[in-house]
C-alpha cells in the first residue's frame, strides 16, 4: 500500500482527526450560500460515509467529520455529482465570507454575494506563505468582522446633502451614530462634520425627502488576525468606489505578501516585521 500523502490530503480540504484513518472533510462555500441540491448531496455523503451529521465551522463553512481515507475517491465523485466542491486549506486563499449585503439586509450598502464570486474566481485557493481570509461585510453593523481578516471588506457611502431639498426634520441628526450632523431646526441650518464621518448611510437611508444620496463603495482593512495573536485590521486607504481598484489593491496586496512573506508567516506579521507604511506606498499610488 502506498504512503499517505497527508499534506496533500489537507491542501484538498481532507483535515486529519484524532481517530486513525478518519478525515474531517471540508467543503466549499462562496459568500455562506448553498443550494438546495448542495445540501441534499451533503446530507446524502454525511449519511452514507459520515456519521450522519456535518459541523459549521466559524467561517461559513461546512465539514463533514468521520470520512473514511478509504471512501475518500468515491466521496469526492458522490459530492462532484450534486455539485458540492472541497474547499481550501492550507498555505492560500480561504473560504471567501460574506454576509447577505444589499439583496436581502436593509441596512446592506454593498452586493456581498456578487463581490464574494468574484473574489473566489480571481483569488480562490491562491498560494500563498501562509492562509489568507477575505471577509466581505455589507455595511458598519460589520456582521463579518471585516477586520478579523487578512483582507476585509466592508461597504460604505459617502454622504452628499442638498440645502435646496431639505426640510430641516432632523431625522438625520438622531440617526447619526457619530453625530457628525447638527440641524438648527429654527435657523433652518445643518452642520456636517465630513472629516468625521464613518461612511454607515445611515443619514441617506433615513431622510424623508432624499436631501441626503450618497455613492456607495468599499472600505478596505488590512492585516488583521484572530487566533493565537489577535490584531485588528487597519484601514490604510480612504473608501474607494471602483471595484476596478477594489481588484487592484488586491492584487497588490496578494504580491505583496508573496514577495515578503516568510513561509508559515501570517499577513499582519509581515507587516509588523517589513513596515506597513512599505504597502501603503505601494497602494497609495494606484488611487
Amino acid at each position: 500500500m502506498s504512503e499517505v500523502n497527508y499534506k496533500e490530503l489537507k491542501k484538498g480540504g481532507f483535515m486529519k482527526q484524532i481517530q486513525k484513518d478518519r478525515f474531517s472533510m471540508r467543503l466549499k462555500l462562496v459568500g455562506g450560500q448553498l443550494s438546495v441540491e448542495q445540501l441534499n448531496t451533503i446530507q446524502d455523503v454525511a449519511q452514507k460515509y459520515g456519521q450522519g451529521y456535518v459541523h459549521l465551522t466559524s467561517r461559513q463553512g461546512v465539514e463533514i467529520p468521520f470520512i473514511k481515507l478509504a471512501d475518500i475517491d468515491e466521496v469526492k465523485k458522490a459530492l462532484a455529482v450534486g455539485g458540492v466542491q472541497l474547499g481550501a486549506c492550507g498555505p492560500r486563499v480561504r473560504t471567501i465570507t460574506a454576509c447577505q449585503g444589499t439583496n436581502i439586509c436593509p441596512a446592506g450598502l454593498i452586493d456581498t454575494s456578487a463581490l464574494a464570486k468574484e473574489f473566489d474566481q480571481k483569488y480562490g485557493g491562491r498560494e500563498l506563505p501562509h492562509k489568507f481570509k477575505f471577509g466581505i461585510t455589507g455595511c458598519r453593523n460589520n456582521c463579518l468582522k471585516a477586520e478579523e481578516n487578512d483582507f476585509g471588506v466592508k461597504g460604505g457611502v459617502l454622504p452628499a446633502w442638498a440645502e435646496s431639498v431639505c426640510n430641516f426634520c432632523g431625522l438625520c441628526e438622531a440617526v447619526c451614530p457619530t453625530k457628525v450632523i447638527a440641524v438648527d431646526k429654527g435657523n433652518k441650518q445643518l452642520a456636517f462634520d465630513k472629516e468625521n464621518c464613518i461612511y454607515c448611510g445611515k443619514c441617506v437611508k433615513a431622510c424623508p425627502v432624499s436631501a441626503w444620496t450618497g455613492e456607495s463603495g468599499f472600505i478596505v482593512s488590512l492585516g488583521g488576525l484572530y487566533g493565537n495573536r489577535i490584531a485588528v485590521g487597519q484601514n490604510l486607504l480612504p473608501i474607494i468606489f471602483s471595484t476596478e481598484v477594489l481588484h487592484r489593491v488586491i492584487e497588490i496586496t496578494l504580491a505583496f505578501f508573496t514577495k515578503h512573506g516568510k513561509q508559515g508567516e501570517r499577513f499582519a506579521n509581515t507587516l509588523d516585521r517589513v513596515g506597513w507604511e512599505l504597502l501603503k506606498k505601494e497602494l497609495v499610488a494606484v488611487l
